[in-house]
Protein backbone atom coordinates (compact mmCIF):
# COMPACT_ATOMS: atom_id res chain seq x y z
CA UNK A 1 0.00 0.00 0.00
CA UNK A 2 1.50 3.82 -0.09
CA UNK A 3 2.33 5.84 2.21
CA UNK A 4 -0.03 6.53 4.65
CA UNK A 5 1.25 9.45 7.51
CA UNK A 6 0.20 9.50 11.02
CA UNK A 7 -2.35 12.39 11.47
CA UNK A 8 -3.05 12.76 15.10
CA UNK A 9 -2.65 11.10 18.72
CA UNK A 10 -5.30 11.70 20.90
CA UNK A 11 -4.58 11.05 24.53
CA UNK A 12 -6.77 10.27 27.61
CA UNK A 13 -6.52 8.94 31.13
CA UNK A 14 -9.13 7.41 33.16
CA UNK A 15 -9.35 6.17 36.99
CA UNK A 16 -11.51 3.18 37.91
CA UNK A 17 -11.75 2.49 41.82
CA UNK A 18 -10.82 -0.48 42.65
CA UNK A 19 -14.15 -2.45 44.76
CA UNK A 20 -12.35 -2.30 47.57
CA UNK A 21 -8.62 -1.38 48.74
CA UNK A 22 -6.20 -3.60 47.76
CA UNK A 23 -2.49 -4.77 49.20
CA UNK A 24 0.00 -7.09 47.86
CA UNK A 25 3.44 -7.33 50.45
CA UNK A 26 4.35 -3.88 50.00
CA UNK A 27 2.03 -1.47 48.49
CA UNK A 28 -2.33 -0.58 49.16
CA UNK A 29 -3.91 1.06 45.98
CA UNK A 30 -7.77 1.87 46.14
CA UNK A 31 -7.58 2.37 42.34
CA UNK A 32 -6.63 1.84 38.33
CA UNK A 33 -5.45 4.44 35.64
CA UNK A 34 -5.13 3.90 32.19
CA UNK A 35 -3.80 6.32 30.08
CA UNK A 36 -5.12 5.86 26.36
CA UNK A 37 -3.57 6.69 23.32
CA UNK A 38 -5.63 6.68 19.83
CA UNK A 39 -3.57 7.16 17.09
CA UNK A 40 -5.42 8.60 13.48
CA UNK A 41 -3.43 7.67 10.05
CA UNK A 42 -5.81 6.74 6.53
CA UNK A 43 -9.25 6.91 8.08
CA UNK A 44 -8.59 4.19 11.11
CA UNK A 45 -8.19 4.91 15.07
CA UNK A 46 -6.52 2.72 16.89
CA UNK A 47 -5.76 2.04 20.36
CA UNK A 48 -2.87 1.94 22.56
CA UNK A 49 -2.75 2.07 26.21
CA UNK A 50 -0.65 2.16 29.88
CA UNK A 51 -1.74 1.75 33.28
CA UNK A 52 0.17 4.31 34.73
CA UNK A 53 -0.08 8.08 35.66
CA UNK A 54 -2.38 10.74 34.25
CA UNK A 55 0.95 12.63 34.13
CA UNK A 56 1.69 10.30 30.78
CA UNK A 57 -0.53 12.54 29.17
CA UNK A 58 1.44 15.29 29.75
CA UNK A 59 4.72 13.48 28.59
CA UNK A 60 2.85 11.89 25.47
CA UNK A 61 1.51 15.25 24.66
CA UNK A 62 4.15 17.49 24.61
CA UNK A 63 7.36 15.15 23.79
CA UNK A 64 6.56 12.16 21.77
CA UNK A 65 3.76 13.85 19.69
CA UNK A 66 6.07 15.74 17.25
CA UNK A 67 8.24 12.74 16.85
CA UNK A 68 4.96 10.47 15.77
CA UNK A 69 2.73 12.18 13.72
CA UNK A 70 3.96 13.05 10.33
CA UNK A 71 6.02 9.56 10.12
CA UNK A 72 4.89 7.10 8.31
CA UNK A 73 2.21 4.74 9.97
CA UNK A 74 3.87 1.22 8.78
CA UNK A 75 7.19 2.59 10.19
CA UNK A 76 6.92 1.52 13.69
CA UNK A 77 10.23 0.96 14.48
CA UNK A 78 11.32 4.50 13.37
CA UNK A 79 8.27 6.19 15.73
CA UNK A 80 9.73 4.17 18.14
CA UNK A 81 13.34 4.68 17.78
CA UNK A 82 12.43 8.30 17.63
CA UNK A 83 10.56 8.53 21.01
CA UNK A 84 13.52 6.30 22.60
CA UNK A 85 15.84 9.46 21.68
CA UNK A 86 13.25 11.85 22.63
CA UNK A 87 13.45 10.41 25.54
CA UNK A 88 17.18 10.61 26.41
CA UNK A 89 17.21 13.13 29.21
CA UNK A 90 14.69 12.37 31.38
CA UNK A 91 15.61 8.64 31.93
CA UNK A 92 14.23 5.40 30.18
CA UNK A 93 12.29 4.06 33.26
CA UNK A 94 8.99 4.88 34.62
CA UNK A 95 6.55 7.09 33.04
CA UNK A 96 8.63 7.85 30.29
CA UNK A 97 9.13 3.81 28.97
CA UNK A 98 4.97 3.60 29.88
CA UNK A 99 4.56 6.70 27.90
CA UNK A 100 6.33 4.69 24.95
CA UNK A 101 4.47 1.66 25.12
CA UNK A 102 0.98 3.12 25.30
CA UNK A 103 1.81 5.05 22.01
CA UNK A 104 3.63 2.15 20.85
CA UNK A 105 1.21 -0.49 21.09
CA UNK A 106 -1.32 2.41 19.48
CA UNK A 107 1.16 1.94 16.72
CA UNK A 108 0.88 -1.76 16.05
CA UNK A 109 -2.95 -1.71 16.45
CA UNK A 110 -3.07 0.86 13.59
CA UNK A 111 -0.63 -0.71 11.04
CA UNK A 112 -2.69 -3.91 11.74
CA UNK A 113 -5.97 -2.03 11.42
CA UNK A 114 -4.40 -0.05 8.08
CA UNK A 115 -3.61 -3.56 6.67
CA UNK A 116 -6.83 -5.04 7.68
CA UNK A 117 -5.38 -8.05 9.99
CA UNK A 118 -5.32 -9.06 13.30
CA UNK A 119 -2.42 -8.03 15.18
CA UNK A 120 -1.07 -11.59 15.60
CA UNK A 121 -1.25 -12.15 11.67
CA UNK A 122 1.13 -8.97 11.54
CA UNK A 123 3.53 -10.02 13.97
CA UNK A 124 3.44 -13.56 12.69
CA UNK A 125 1.49 -16.41 15.19
CA UNK A 126 3.29 -19.72 16.23
CA UNK A 127 -0.21 -20.38 18.12
CA UNK A 128 -3.83 -20.10 18.21
CA UNK A 129 -4.79 -19.84 22.24
CA UNK A 130 -2.43 -18.26 24.95
CA UNK A 131 -2.12 -19.94 28.51
CA UNK A 132 -2.71 -17.78 31.14
CA UNK A 133 -3.04 -17.93 35.16
CA UNK A 134 -5.20 -16.28 37.48
CA UNK A 135 -3.67 -13.46 39.60
CA UNK A 136 -4.76 -11.73 42.50
CA UNK A 137 -5.48 -13.16 45.61
CA UNK A 138 -4.57 -9.85 47.77
CA UNK A 139 -3.09 -9.90 51.16
CA UNK A 140 -6.40 -7.55 52.57
CA UNK A 141 -8.67 -10.09 51.17
CA UNK A 142 -10.44 -12.23 53.95
CA UNK A 143 -10.45 -15.45 53.62
CA UNK A 144 -13.77 -16.02 52.31
CA UNK A 145 -13.02 -13.31 49.38
CA UNK A 146 -9.79 -15.34 49.12
CA UNK A 147 -11.83 -19.01 48.44
CA UNK A 148 -14.39 -17.20 45.96
CA UNK A 149 -11.51 -15.31 44.00
CA UNK A 150 -9.53 -18.60 43.51
CA UNK A 151 -12.69 -21.27 43.15
CA UNK A 152 -14.37 -19.22 40.70
CA UNK A 153 -10.56 -19.16 38.27
CA UNK A 154 -10.36 -22.90 38.92
CA UNK A 155 -13.67 -24.55 39.46
CA UNK A 156 -15.97 -21.93 37.33
CA UNK A 157 -13.81 -21.36 34.43
CA UNK A 158 -11.31 -23.89 34.10
CA UNK A 159 -8.22 -21.88 34.80
CA UNK A 160 -5.45 -24.63 35.70
CA UNK A 161 -3.14 -22.11 37.86
CA UNK A 162 -3.33 -19.14 39.93
CA UNK A 163 -0.93 -16.93 41.97
CA UNK A 164 -1.54 -14.96 45.24
CA UNK A 165 -0.04 -12.27 47.24
CA UNK A 166 2.32 -13.09 49.77
CA UNK A 167 4.90 -11.24 51.81
CA UNK A 168 2.06 -8.90 53.84
CA UNK A 169 3.31 -6.00 55.56
CA UNK A 170 7.00 -6.52 53.98
CA UNK A 171 7.66 -9.69 55.17
CA UNK A 172 6.77 -9.23 58.92
CA UNK A 173 3.25 -11.88 58.80
CA UNK A 174 5.24 -15.07 57.86
CA UNK A 175 3.10 -17.41 59.35
CA UNK A 176 -0.16 -15.66 58.10
CA UNK A 177 1.12 -15.90 54.66
CA UNK A 178 1.70 -19.70 55.18
CA UNK A 179 -1.47 -20.12 56.37
CA UNK A 180 -2.89 -18.41 53.17
CA UNK A 181 -1.08 -20.39 51.16
CA UNK A 182 -2.38 -23.57 52.49
CA UNK A 183 -6.64 -22.25 52.21
CA UNK A 184 -5.60 -21.57 48.48
CA UNK A 185 -4.03 -25.13 48.19
CA UNK A 186 -7.63 -26.62 49.99
CA UNK A 187 -9.48 -24.23 47.58
CA UNK A 188 -8.33 -25.14 44.26
CA UNK A 189 -7.52 -28.76 44.88
CA UNK A 190 -4.35 -30.76 44.07
CA UNK A 191 -4.15 -30.42 40.07
CA UNK A 192 -4.17 -26.94 40.00
CA UNK A 193 -0.67 -24.78 39.82
CA UNK A 194 -0.41 -23.13 42.63
CA UNK A 195 1.69 -19.67 42.11
CA UNK A 196 2.80 -16.64 44.90
CA UNK A 197 3.90 -13.25 44.98
CA UNK A 198 6.25 -11.26 47.43
CA UNK A 199 6.59 -8.20 45.59
CA UNK A 200 9.91 -7.69 47.10
CA UNK A 201 8.67 -8.29 50.40
CA UNK A 202 11.10 -10.65 51.79
CA UNK A 203 14.99 -10.18 52.64
CA UNK A 204 16.80 -13.25 50.72
CA UNK A 205 17.70 -15.62 53.74
CA UNK A 206 13.74 -14.81 55.03
CA UNK A 207 12.60 -15.71 50.92
CA UNK A 208 14.56 -19.06 51.32
CA UNK A 209 13.37 -20.03 54.73
CA UNK A 210 9.89 -19.21 54.02
CA UNK A 211 10.17 -21.22 50.46
CA UNK A 212 11.51 -24.22 52.72
CA UNK A 213 7.64 -24.82 53.86
CA UNK A 214 5.80 -24.54 50.23
CA UNK A 215 6.69 -28.08 49.50
CA UNK A 216 4.03 -29.07 51.65
CA UNK A 217 1.10 -26.96 49.36
CA UNK A 218 3.05 -27.73 46.08
CA UNK A 219 3.81 -24.41 44.91
CA UNK A 220 5.34 -24.05 41.37
CA UNK A 221 6.04 -20.28 40.88
CA UNK A 222 7.89 -17.75 43.47
CA UNK A 223 7.84 -14.33 42.04
CA UNK A 224 9.94 -11.31 42.84
CA UNK A 225 10.76 -13.38 46.55
CA UNK A 226 13.25 -10.06 46.81
CA UNK A 227 13.45 -6.64 44.79
CA UNK A 228 14.33 -7.96 41.08
CA UNK A 229 16.50 -5.47 41.89
CA UNK A 230 18.52 -7.55 44.01
CA UNK A 231 19.75 -9.93 41.15
CA UNK A 232 22.47 -11.68 43.34
CA UNK A 233 19.96 -12.31 46.14
CA UNK A 234 17.17 -13.66 43.08
CA UNK A 235 20.17 -16.00 42.21
CA UNK A 236 20.67 -17.57 45.67
CA UNK A 237 17.07 -17.86 46.13
CA UNK A 238 16.98 -19.54 42.80
CA UNK A 239 19.54 -21.77 43.74
CA UNK A 240 18.39 -23.09 46.85
CA UNK A 241 14.73 -23.52 46.10
CA UNK A 242 12.39 -26.13 44.40
CA UNK A 243 10.08 -23.40 42.93
CA UNK A 244 10.88 -21.59 39.71
CA UNK A 245 11.83 -17.87 40.44
CA UNK A 246 10.38 -15.48 38.20
CA UNK A 247 11.20 -11.33 38.14
CA UNK A 248 11.14 -8.47 35.38
CA UNK A 249 8.01 -6.88 36.09
CA UNK A 250 9.80 -3.65 36.48
CA UNK A 251 12.11 -3.93 33.44
CA UNK A 252 12.28 -1.16 31.04
CA UNK A 253 14.30 -1.89 28.36
CA UNK A 254 16.36 -4.50 27.46
CA UNK A 255 19.84 -4.04 29.46
CA UNK A 256 17.32 -4.47 32.24
CA UNK A 257 16.59 -8.05 30.99
CA UNK A 258 19.79 -8.78 30.00
CA UNK A 259 21.17 -8.36 33.48
CA UNK A 260 18.66 -10.39 35.25
CA UNK A 261 18.72 -13.45 32.81
CA UNK A 262 22.79 -12.91 32.46
CA UNK A 263 22.97 -13.14 36.92
CA UNK A 264 21.17 -16.22 36.10
CA UNK A 265 18.60 -15.07 38.68
CA UNK A 266 15.31 -16.16 37.02
CA UNK A 267 13.63 -19.40 35.88
CA UNK A 268 11.28 -17.67 33.75
CA UNK A 269 11.68 -13.72 32.58
CA UNK A 270 8.36 -11.63 33.18
CA UNK A 271 8.25 -8.46 30.65
CA UNK A 272 5.55 -5.76 30.52
CA UNK A 273 4.61 -4.61 27.25
CA UNK A 274 2.52 -1.51 28.67
CA UNK A 275 5.78 -0.65 31.07
CA UNK A 276 8.70 -1.84 29.00
CA UNK A 277 8.34 0.77 25.83
CA UNK A 278 5.69 -1.08 24.46
CA UNK A 279 4.98 -4.64 22.35
CA UNK A 280 8.18 -3.77 19.91
CA UNK A 281 10.33 -3.48 23.25
CA UNK A 282 8.25 -6.73 24.54
CA UNK A 283 9.19 -8.45 21.82
CA UNK A 284 12.74 -8.43 22.25
CA UNK A 285 12.88 -9.18 25.43
CA UNK A 286 11.04 -12.45 24.45
CA UNK A 287 14.45 -12.88 22.38
CA UNK A 288 16.30 -12.57 24.80
CA UNK A 289 14.84 -14.81 27.41
CA UNK A 290 15.61 -17.46 24.57
CA UNK A 291 19.30 -15.98 23.83
CA UNK A 292 19.02 -17.72 27.48
CA UNK A 293 17.35 -21.07 27.27
CA UNK A 294 14.52 -19.45 29.08
CA UNK A 295 10.95 -18.92 28.35
CA UNK A 296 8.94 -15.67 29.07
CA UNK A 297 5.39 -14.47 30.94
CA UNK A 298 3.97 -11.19 30.20
CA UNK A 299 2.98 -9.29 32.92
CA UNK A 300 -0.20 -7.97 33.28
CA UNK A 301 -2.23 -6.34 30.64
CA UNK A 302 -4.24 -9.59 29.00
CA UNK A 303 -5.49 -7.54 26.63
CA UNK A 304 -2.52 -6.08 25.59
CA UNK A 305 -0.81 -9.31 25.48
CA UNK A 306 -2.92 -11.89 23.88
CA UNK A 307 -1.76 -10.90 20.44
CA UNK A 308 2.07 -10.71 20.67
CA UNK A 309 1.97 -13.41 23.04
CA UNK A 310 0.37 -15.76 20.60
CA UNK A 311 3.42 -15.09 18.69
CA UNK A 312 6.34 -16.05 20.84
CA UNK A 313 7.90 -19.60 20.86
CA UNK A 314 9.35 -19.38 24.36
CA UNK A 315 5.94 -17.88 26.50
CA UNK A 316 5.29 -19.73 29.20
CA UNK A 317 1.90 -17.69 29.93
CA UNK A 318 -0.04 -14.55 30.26
CA UNK A 319 -0.91 -13.44 33.56
CA UNK A 320 -4.50 -12.57 33.74
CA UNK A 321 -4.83 -9.98 36.81
CA UNK A 322 -7.71 -9.29 37.77
CA UNK A 323 -7.80 -5.83 38.13
CA UNK A 324 -6.57 -5.03 34.73
CA UNK A 325 -9.51 -8.07 33.18
CA UNK A 326 -11.98 -5.59 35.61
CA UNK A 327 -10.98 -2.27 34.33
CA UNK A 328 -10.16 -3.59 30.62
CA UNK A 329 -14.23 -4.92 30.09
CA UNK A 330 -15.58 -1.49 31.36
CA UNK A 331 -13.41 0.35 29.48
CA UNK A 332 -13.04 -1.39 26.58
CA UNK A 333 -15.48 -3.80 23.78
CA UNK A 334 -13.86 -6.62 22.38
CA UNK A 335 -12.14 -7.74 25.76
CA UNK A 336 -11.17 -11.32 25.43
CA UNK A 337 -12.77 -14.20 27.48
CA UNK A 338 -10.92 -16.86 29.38
CA UNK A 339 -11.98 -20.17 28.20
CA UNK A 340 -10.67 -23.75 29.93
CA UNK A 341 -6.88 -21.47 30.86
CA UNK A 342 -6.42 -19.55 27.72
CA UNK A 343 -6.73 -16.85 25.40
CA UNK A 344 -7.75 -17.05 22.06
CA UNK A 345 -7.12 -13.73 19.85
CA UNK A 346 -9.92 -12.77 17.84
CA UNK A 347 -8.67 -13.37 14.76
CA UNK A 348 -12.08 -11.66 13.34
CA UNK A 349 -10.76 -8.46 14.10
CA UNK A 350 -8.36 -6.39 13.33
CA UNK A 351 -5.28 -5.49 15.22
CA UNK A 352 -6.01 -5.88 19.17
CA UNK A 353 -9.54 -6.00 18.18
CA UNK A 354 -10.55 -3.36 21.01
CA UNK A 355 -12.58 -0.52 21.14
CA UNK A 356 -12.94 2.36 23.62
CA UNK A 357 -16.66 2.46 25.41
CA UNK A 358 -16.53 6.35 24.82
CA UNK A 359 -19.68 6.62 26.65
CA UNK A 360 -19.21 4.55 29.47
CA UNK A 361 -15.32 5.66 29.42
CA UNK A 362 -16.26 9.10 29.85
CA UNK A 363 -17.37 9.05 33.45
CA UNK A 364 -14.10 7.43 34.79
CA UNK A 365 -12.09 10.61 32.71
CA UNK A 366 -9.75 12.45 34.42
CA UNK A 367 -7.32 13.75 31.72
Amino acid sequence: MSQVLIDDLEVSAYTVPTEQPESDGTLTWDATTVVVVEALAGGERSIGFTYATPACVRLIDDVLEEHVVGRDALDIEGSWSAMIRANRNMGRPGISSMSIAAVDCALWDLKARLLGVPLASLIGRVREEVPIYGSGGFTSLTDEQLESQLSHWVHDQAIPRVKIKIGEDCGRCVERDLERIGRARDTIGADAELYVDANGGYSAKQAIHVAERFSEHDVRWFEEPVSSDHRADLAQIRAAIEPDVAAGEYGYDLFYFEALCDAGAVDCLQADASRCAGISEWLRAAAVADSHGLEISAHCAPSLHAHPAACVSNLRHVEYFYDHARVDRLLFDGVLDPEGGVLRPDMSRPGLGLELKREQAAGYRVA
